[in-house]
């Protein structure tokens, strides 16, 4: 999704796929094939590019290592890119630097884990360090019995982070971006909606929140971007919460350090997208504006369904409601895969949700009228 940005600023894209028909490779010219946990390709491919970043988390320490190395602008580099590949590296970061998280630990016994239980109460979270998104990796246990099975799998030296459940009002994101000579902006603080683990809905801004929890969010993602070295754009994802005196408070859940899908939002809803901003920034080019266009924008994400062929299901929403921006990923149809997004914006957010659920039930095929 950064293609038409780097069109629209003269900039050469090369992206490392795994096949030649993967969507990126659909759309960028210059695609070589490779595996991103194969240095020697990894290397071939940095070759041809004045700066290499990223679309996941997944890229190896040692290969990142190697290309830094080797003399490659890497943005963002291994150092910040840890915290977002390993959750206990993460959780360990942001509690030294005072950023509010949720009772946390390292486990490698179920002993651990009663004992933690029996400080912080009953039901816990249990998460692999590496590698879970959209709900996978993470396991909510009522008791022993039920986190037994995950600690029984541990192998020599491996250990889970185990967090307190904390029950929270909502799930929000705020997405900042950073270029290597420190020039950052940030993004109106954003609603995310969750089910089944995985995001369906996003509101920007968020409904009724207060302003200086809004600002205090916005402060921390910049220390965050700040003392981490982030380069390029991060999505902090929080947990609204009551704190101990009935107050609004939050705590981080997750960092990402890429375009992500909190921000898709932007493409439409934002003076800058967040797709630009990534470019612009690991470029170390000044940085666009990130304010909203409209009052209010709604994100609805498109999941796969009972509709493998998609042309004649968004042929329809196109001539049904010609304000919607429709966003698809060229992705094979599978049920529950991401495989595009759709924007609305205007004055309404009631409308707009009704708008924007329409258009993704129509696509996943929940409805057809």
């Amino acid at each position: 999704m950064c293609a038409p940005y780097a069109v629209n600023l003269g900039v050469t894209l090369t992206v490392l796929s795994e096949s030649c028909d993967d969507p990126a490779a659909l759309v960028v010219p210059s695609s070589p094939v490779g595996a991103h946990t194969d240095l020697d390709a990894v290397r071939a491919f940095a070759a041809q590019c004045d700066v290499v970043t990223f679309d996941h988390e997944h890229v190896p320490q040692h290969i990142l290592r190697a290309l830094v190395d080797d003399g490659v602008r890497v943005h963002p580099g291994p150092d910040a890119l840890a915290n977002a590949q390993d959750k206990l590296v993460m959780r360990a970061r942001l509690t030294q630097l005072g950023i509010p998280c949720p009772p946390w630990a390292a486990v490698d016994s179920i002993d651990q884990v009663e004992q933690f239980a029996t400080e912080h109460g009953w039901p816990v979270v249990l998460k692999t360090p590496r590698g879970g998104y959209d709900g996978k990796g993470v396991l909510l246990a009522k008791s022993v019995a039920e986190a037994s099975d995950w600690v029984d799998r541990l192998s020599g030296g491996e250990q889970l982070l185990i967090e307190q459940a904390v029950p929270f009002r909502r799930e929000l994101a705020v997405l900042v971006a950073r270029s290597p000579s420190g020039q950052a902006a940030v993004w109106p603080v954003v609603h995310t909606v969750q089910t089944d683990g995985i995001c369906t809905e996003v509101i920007a801004p968020a409904a009724d929140l207060d302003e200086e929890l809004a600002g205090r969010l916005t402060r921390d993602a910049l220390t965050i971007a700040a003392e981490l070295g982030v380069t390029g754009v991060m999505a902090v994802e929080v947990f609204q919460i009551d704190d101990a005196d009935g107050n609004s408070a939050y705590v981080v859940n997750e960092l990402a350090m890429r375009p992500h899908n909190s921000g898709h939002w932007t493409m439409d809803g934002s003076v800058t997208s967040q797709f630009e901003q990534h470019l612009r920034a690991v470029l170390d080019l000044p940085l666009g504006d990130t304010r909203a266009r409209s009052r209010w924008t709604v994100m609805g994400n498109v999941l796969g369904g009972d509709y493998p062929e998609l042309y004649p299901t968004y042929r329809h929403l196109m001539a049904r409601d010609p304000g919607l921006k429709i966003h698809m990923y060229g992705k094979d149809v599978r049920p529950g895969r991401k495989i595009g997004h759709v924007n609305v914006y205007g004055d309404d957010l009631l409308a707009l949700r009704e708008r924007a659920q329409h258009a993704t039930d129509y696509l996943q095929g929940v409805i057809t009228e």
